[in-house]
Order: C-alpha cells, then sequence, then structure tokens
C-alpha cells in the first residue's frame, strides 16, 4: 500500500513539474510579445512636439518632420525633404477653378475640432498598444493580406474568390500611366465582422500580377481590426513586392515622406454623406513629379501631403501600366454565407446620386504631366449581385461611375 501512495506521490511531482514548466514557458512568450509590441511602439511614435485628443478616441502626434517613420530607412539617413513637387500636372488648376464655382460641401478631419500642429511638424495617428495585438501577428499590423489587388483580366474564378477580397472597379491599361485623379464620394458602410474592411480608392500599378506587383493606393476606408473602431478613415498604402514583405498602411513603416502639417493620414474624414441627404466628397490625386522621379499626393484642392521617392519601387520608378478606381470589401464568408459587409454606401449603382457611392472626374496624368480624361475604361466585378458597378460619362461629372453594394441579399447567398 505504501509502494502504492509514493508511486502517485511520484506521479503528481511530475505532474505539476510538468504544468510549471508549461506556465513558465506561457510567462516566457507574453513576456517576449510585451517585449516585442513595446518596441514596434517606440518605432512606430515618435517623440512629440505637441498632442492631440481627437473626439473620436485617436490621439494626433505632432512630430518635428525629419523625426517621422520615413526616416529609419537606411536609404533616406540623409535624406533632403523636397518640401513641394518641381511640377504639378498641367490642367489641375483650369479644373479646380471650375470646381470652386460649383458649391460642394467641404469635409476636414475630426481632430481638427481640438487643435492644430505647428510648423515643420506632421500629425501622425499614435498606435496604441491594442491596435498592434489586434493584427494576426505584431509583424503584419499595418500590412494588407498578399493578392488583394483586383486582376480584371483574370477570368479563372477559382482565382476571383481566393483571397475573400470583392472589388467594383473601373480600371484602364495598355498604356502608361504616370498618375491618377478621382473624386470620391464618403461613407461609412457597415462592417459584419472585425476581420473584414470596406474601402474605396484608387490604384496606381506596375509589373504583373505576380510576386513583383507595385502598387500605389489611397482612399478611404472603414477597418475595425486596423483602427479599433467603425470610421471612415483617410489612407494611403504602397508595396514593391505584391503585398509580401514591402510596404504598409499610411505611415506604419518606412516609405512615405509627409510634409503636411493640416491632415492625418488613418485619421477619420467629417462628414460623411447620408442615404438620401447631404453628400460628402474628397479628391484624391497621385503623380510621378516629372523632375525627381517621385509619387506625389495631393488631398482636396489644398493639401499637397507628401511623396514616395522613387526608390521603394522596381517598375513604378519608371510608369505605371494599369490604374484602378473603385472598392474593395473582404468576403470571409461567416458561417458559410456571402459576408454582409456594405461597399460604398451599402446601395446598388442604379440608385444613382444621393444613395449610391460614386467616383466622379476620373483622370489618368500621361507623359507630358498632363491630366486626361481616362480612355477605354473598363469595369470588373466578381459577383455583381453582391457588388455592382455603372460608368457614364457627361459634362459637369467627366468619367464618372456608381458602385457598391449590400453584400448578402437573396440574389446574393
Amino acid at each position: 500500500m505504501a509502494a502504492h501512495v509514493s508511486v502517485n506521490h511520484g506521479l503528481l511531482a511530475l505532474l505539476l513539474v510538468l504544468i510549471c514548466l508549461s506556465c513558465a514557458e506561457g510567462a516566457v512568450r507574453v513576456a517576449r510579445q510585451r517585449l516585442e509590441v513595446r518596441r514596434h511602439l517606440k518605432r512606430f511614435n515618435k517623440p512629440a512636439v505637441k498632442s492631440i485628443k481627437s473626439p473620436d478616441g485617436d490621439i494626433i502626434d505632432c512630430v518635428h518632420v525629419s523625426h517621422q517613420p520615413a526616416f529609419d530607412h537606411p536609404f533616406l539617413k540623409n535624406h533632403t525633404i523636397q518640401m513641394r513637387p518641381a511640377f504639378h500636372p498641367l490642367g489641375l488648376y483650369d479644373e479646380n477653378k471650375m470646381a470652386s464655382k460649383k458649391k460642394t460641401s467641404s469635409i476636414a478631419q475630426l481632430w481638427h475640432q481640438n487643435g492644430r500642429c505647428p510648423e515643420d511638424t506632421i500629425p501622425i495617428r499614435r498606435t496604441k498598444r491594442d491596435d498592434v495585438l489586434r493584427a494576426s501577428s505584431v509583424k503584419r499590423y499595418g500590412k494588407k493580406s498578399h493578392r488583394t489587388v483586383p486582376n480584371p483580366t483574370s477570368v479563372d474564378p477559382d482565382l476571383l474568390n481566393e483571397s475573400g477580397h470583392q472589388h467594383a472597379i473601373a480600371y484602364v491599361e495598355g498604356d502608361k500611366y504616370y498618375g491618377a485623379k478621382a473624386t470620391i464620394n464618403v461613407w461609412e458602410p457597415k462592417i459584419q465582422q472585425s476581420n473584414e474592411f470596406s474601402l474605396s480608392q484608387l490604384w496606381i500599378l506596375g509589373g504583373s500580377f505576380g510576386e513583383d506587383l507595385n502598387s500605389i493606393e489611397a482612399g478611404w476606408q472603414v477597418s475595425p481590426d486596423l483602427y479599433g473602431d467603425n470610421n471612415t478613415r483617410l489612407f494611403t498604402y504602397w508595396t514593391s513586392d505584391a503585398y509580401q514583405a514591402t510596404g504598409c498602411y499610411n505611415l506604419l513603416c518606412s516609405g512615405f515622406i509627409q510634409i503636411n502639417r493640416e491632415i492625418a493620414m488613418g485619421a477619420s474624414i467629417y462628414p460623411i454623406s447620408g442615404y438620401g441627404g447631404s453628400q460628402y466628397d474628397i479628391s484624391i490625386l497621385v503623380w510621378k513629379d516629372p523632375k525627381e522621379g517621385n509619387w506625389w499626393m495631393q488631398f482636396g484642392n489644398d493639401y499637397v501631403l507628401g511623396y514616395w521617392p522613387s526608390f521603394l519601387f522596381s517598375y513604378l520608378a519608371d510608369t505605371a501600366s494599369m490604374i484602378e478606381w473603385g472598392g474593395e470589401v473582404v468576403n470571409s464568408q461567416p458561417d458559410g454565407e456571402h459576408t454582409s459587409t456594405e461597399m460604398g454606401s451599402g446601395h446598388f449603382p442604379e440608385e444613382g446620386f444621393g444613395k449610391a457611392s460614386y467616383f466622379r472626374n476620373i483622370q489618368i496624368v500621361d507623359e507630358s504631366n498632363n491630366l486626361k480624361a481616362p480612355k477605354g475604361v473598363g469595369t470588373f466585378t466578381e459577383q455583381s449581385n453582391c457588388y455592382d458597378v455603372q460608368n457614364g460619362n457627361n459634362g459637369d461629372w467627366g468619367n464618372y461611375f456608381y458602385y457598391g453594394g449590400p453584400g448578402r441579399n437573396s440574389n446574393c447567398p
């Protein structure tokens, strides 16, 4: 009997040792993750000259222009900041004169209600610990998943839904493009699950849809995973290897050099359009400076935000071969059904102005640095019963299209 008891004691002791070991391992893992998160936050959040609390809970840090994340890049250590582009696209200001005659409601960012950043600083949305922890891994924070660019030339239906991303876009290809412009209707689409998003943007693309794709992207997005809420936010993205190792959203890695102190990447846009109510839109222009070769971005008529240095890219160091404009959502097929995450306003294009979302005055920049109407615009959507696109042309809006939809409905199970 005594022997039996001692064996049990031995087993118990062994069990306790194993439990302690696995506890210790868990503790080491947690400590390591904490350390990694802290290191990342230190890299993202630069010392601020001033901080502004936005009504939506964001903190906007005003960081000295020469201390921004771009300058962590080894190739930018001795970079002289270009404070303005050598050239704007020709034809930009004629159009702005026309636009100023038409009364459009003006848009700002929510944080402006509580202050502005001083001279020689730029506004950066502060990354919080929870932002990083929501990502699939600390390393993937601020990055899109692989294979998310809509490839309208792919006819393989298996590839179309492979990535779980769905699109409704207009596009041009087959020429050399040096930029693109659009005025984009701003909405707040509903997102079914926090790991999904809905965005409306333009894509400037170079290379193939393989592993070497170069992309510069800008627009608005609702992304609970990235920002922790359902607000509509201004964003940019870049990659030079099809979203694998390079690039990120906004200023979440070294790349984009911001020069503007008024507009914060990733900050909430305000106000937004209402169904059957006031309509708001934002205008975005991305173009390649013919002198320096950098890709510049302008928001609205007044805000030149900054530039992506051309050395970040391979194909785009030269020219873009395709431009896309439109909407993208993630369909993670919750419970085996199509997601009810909305694109655009959440309504189909045929509902028209005030109800469906639009892109208007879509243009490209040609090799002579002229803003021009795009020729031979195609449209593309994977499942038009879920999200659709319809394009048109008229005097005021030039080339335009309505796009979007509700996702899951009786025709899109």
